[in-house]
């Protein structure tokens, strides 16, 4: 099973694509979209969307993995602005009709680190080892990373994809261009 993780961000976003084949975990890509600086924050919002539909089409996961957004009360501003490029991250998941799973940071780094009190060093290192990369990759590639294992860890204990948490127990599928709602059972 193929897993693409995201790690939004208005500035940057982190990718990252592993596969389960039995019990070994694999390295598929990593990377980071950055929208050109100066662009408004519209066209840095459609400039992540596609890039992350390029992502889904050239490594077409058979599900998806977002962090949910840590809101400090000291900076509402860029809990907004983050939250909107997680939206257009969710977004672009939908329009693939790839089930997305939420997970908090400390549900990641737990699964990744051990504890969810890891850093973000701590974080970068062990996604380092568990993928057998030559490398450390960069922070938001390594979170991103981190997000798919998680969410890989999460399938396997279930032994089956696990279902998004969005929507009230409601999960939507898209079927020749009509939405669908399904309930959860």
């Amino acid at each position: 099973m193929r897993i693409l993780g995201i790690d939004p961000g208005s500035t940057v976003t982190g990718y990252g694509v592993v596969e389960r084949e039995g019990s070994a975990l694999i390295h598929v890509a990593h990377g980071t979209l950055r929208p050109p600086r100066g662009e408004s924050v519209a066209a840095r919002l459609a400039w992540i969307q596609h890039g992350i539909a390029e992502v889904v089409a050239q490594h077409v996961p058979a599900a998806a993995a977002i962090e949910r957004v840590f809101v400090r009360p000291e900076n509402p501003r860029s809990a907004l602005v983050l939250g909107q490029a997680r939206g257009v991250a969710l977004a672009a998941l939908g329009a693939a009709g790839l089930e997305v799973d939420e997970l908090t940071p400390q549900e990641v780094k737990s699964a990744v680190a051990g504890t969810g009190a890891a850093s973000k060093d701590q974080v970068q290192r062990m996604v380092q080892r568990l993928l057998a990369l030559e490398k450390v990759p960069a922070q938001d590639a390594a979170d991103a990373l981190a997000i798919a294992i998680c969410r890989v860890h999460r399938g396997r204990l279930a032994g089956l994809p696990a279902r998004s948490r969005t929507g009230g127990g409601q999960s939507r599928a898209r079927k020749s261009g009509d939405w669908v709602v399904r309930r959860s059972r």
